[in-house]
């Protein structure tokens, strides 16, 4: 049973590990999302796609200030505790946990649902409406990982994670499939324009109905899991012989002040989102009086096709921020600062042996990878998509960079210094923004540079937050500048091989899949020659021990 055994010594301990097998769920939902996402755009058009980025940008702030930093301010504070061996207060605070997130989800999602028409055009407020229910669910199973997660197992997150977007991405395109059907009404006496809005609104509602499906199923499962090991945690608590035991007061002040700034520091961040999407859907088009259906168009291909596909690589930085959180929240509770440091730089460097070559393959093969995932754009649109990507792509690496390093800073205690690091990297996007938007021609291209701008400044802004924190230098060599020779060694195998296979089979969509799976064999190979990696480091890896027998075998180590 888990918490009987968490005190020994076992795999678990391993956080690269652990992030490694969070970010194996977190590739492979984000890919099942992208599957999903060609399907359902044939379903409800790019307008409906639209729509759907739209509502679900201001769902996700929302979700953000109430709910989505829960498992990550839970994790931290129970990893502190279980640091002591103090049981009883662990069960204390998963109750209030629990009634905080009941408490502010509830009202998180009445306000969602009655204010919908403050933050979207009235054809996306009952595509919003539709997300509302879901903050409330997500609260109760953001408890729940977090519980799992301070006890650095993320096994059970992973597995919710799988199945949650597998029931989103089901619920999604049968929703709208359906609505479409029932609610669309009968098209007779409607001009082309309304049986096109109006399929867009009805199929968006339905692909935000298979969010909350998801989520709903995922604490399904989360609850299952807890079930199973509730035993065990029950005798933990009984057995504990602690003095410390806190009131109900003392822990909820706890949560609250844990919380806050986890909620300020990740709606900041994400609310750059949120900002690009009211300037380039309601400002701009009353500047350049263009067509909202224009314009909420467009901005499914950057929002709902680019921006997606960008932000997979990024789930292994996200993963690696979830698993270092714990780690050092315990490793400071018993002033290990020295070890700490070690994690930081063996977490920062396995970010960017991931981050780095997904940056420069992404650009590579930006028209291939388009073309692959969304199968109902025309030569226009995927051209468009195709050139977003390419933009996004700079910003890659440094978002994760500074997504982990913010954690970081989350776990070393110092939690207003990624707030406002945050604040100012977000004024100066929306400059950014607002000026190229307005003063050239760059359309979408000036929203995918802000986000550029943003990650970058974000990234440097985080990095000396971190290092007057705790006093640590990162190594750069094997850090920064191998990996990225490697990956312009695999850019440049990957985009012959493309060209070749591509005058072969005159398909894009054939040729790019094996483009892509033997470049990142490339990659590693020539990472591995560059001397860039150790075997150490490579055992860290999921399937680590199998990987150093290759390159053994290869020749490739010694």
């Amino acid at each position: 049973m888990l918490f009987s055994r968490m005190d020994k010594k076992n795999v678990r301990d391993n956080f690269t590990l652990q992030a490694g097998i969070l970010a194996s769920a977190g590739i492979i939902t984000r890919i099942i999302g992208l599957l999903y996402r060609s399907p359902l755009q044939r379903v409800i058009g790019n307008l409906g796609l639209g729509y759907y980025s739209s509502a679900y940008n201001f769902y996700t702030i929302i979700l953000l200030i109430s709910s989505y930093s829960i498992p990550a301010a839970i994790s931290k504070v129970i990893a502190q505790k279980l640091a002591l061996k103090e049981y009883r207060n662990v069960d204390r605070l998963l109750r209030c946990a629990f009634a905080y997130v009941c408490a502010v989800g509830g009202a998180a999602s009445l306000f969602l649902f009655f204010a919908a028409g403050w933050f979207v055009s009235p054809e996306a407020v009952p595509v919003l409406r539709m997300f509302a229910p879901t903050i409330f669910i997500y609260g109760i199973l953001g408890v729940l990982r977090g519980f799992f997660q301070a006890q650095k197992t993320m096994v059970p997150t992973s597995v919710s994670q799988i199945i949650e977007q597998i029931a989103n991405a089901a619920v999604s395109i049968g929703g709208a499939f359906l609505l479409i059907r029932i609610l669309a009404g009968d098209p007779m006496g409607q001009s082309e324009k309304e049986i096109l809005v109006s399929k867009g609104i009805h199929g968006a509602m339905g692909s935000a109905l298979g969010t909350g499906a998801g989520v709903l199923t995922a604490l399904i499962f989360m609850s299952m899991i807890y079930a199973r090991h509730r035993k065990s945690f029950r005798e933990a608590v009984e057995n504990d012989r602690s003095e410390q035991v806190d009131s109900y007061g003392q822990i909820m002040k706890m949560i609250f002040l844990v919380v806050t700034p986890f909620i300020l520091n990740t709606a900041i961040c994400n609310f750059s989102g949120n900002v690009n999407n009211i300037v380039y859907t309601k400002l701009y088009p009353i500047i350049r009086n263009l067509d909202t259906i224009d314009t909420y168009s467009a901005w499914s291909l950057f929002s709902g096709q680019a921006q997606t596909i960008s932000n997979i690589p990024i789930a292994f930085a996200t993963a690696m921020a979830t698993a270092m959180i714990p780690t050092v929240a315990q490793l400071i509770a018993a002033k290990n600062q020295e070890t700490a440091k070690e994690r930081i730089a063996l977490a920062v460097k396995t970010t960017m042996v991931i981050s780095i070559p997904c940056a420069v393959g992404l650009f590579v093969l930006a028209s291939p990878i388009t073309c692959l995932l969304f199968w109902g754009n025309t030569s226009a649109e995927e051209w468009m998509a195709a050139k977003l990507l390419m933009a996004l792509s700079l910003s890659v690496v440094f978002y994760a960079y500074s997504t982990l390093n913010s954690q970081i800073l989350q776990g070393l205690g110092r939690v207003n210094a990624p707030i406002v690091n945050a604040a100012i990297s977000l004024l100066v996007q929306t400059a950014v923004a607002v000026g190229l938007l307005f003063f050239t021609q760059l359309d979408l291209y000036s929203i995918a540079l802000a986000s550029a701008v943003y990650a970058g400044l974000l990234c440097c802004l985080n990095h000396l937050s971190v290092r007057r924190a705790i006093g640590y230098r990162q190594e750069v060599m094997n850090t920064f500048v191998r990996p990225f020779a490697a990956a312009a060694v695999m850019g440049v195998f990957c985009k012959v091989l493309y060209q070749a296979l591509l005058f072969w089979t005159k398909s894009p969509r054939i040729s790019v899949i094996p483009a892509v799976l033997l470049g990142a064999v490339v990659y590693f190979a020539v990472l591995i020659l560059f001397r860039g990696i150790t075997k150490e480091e490579l055992r860290s890896f999921p399937k680590g021990n199998l990987l150093v027998k290759l390159a053994v075998k290869c020749r490739l180590m010694k």
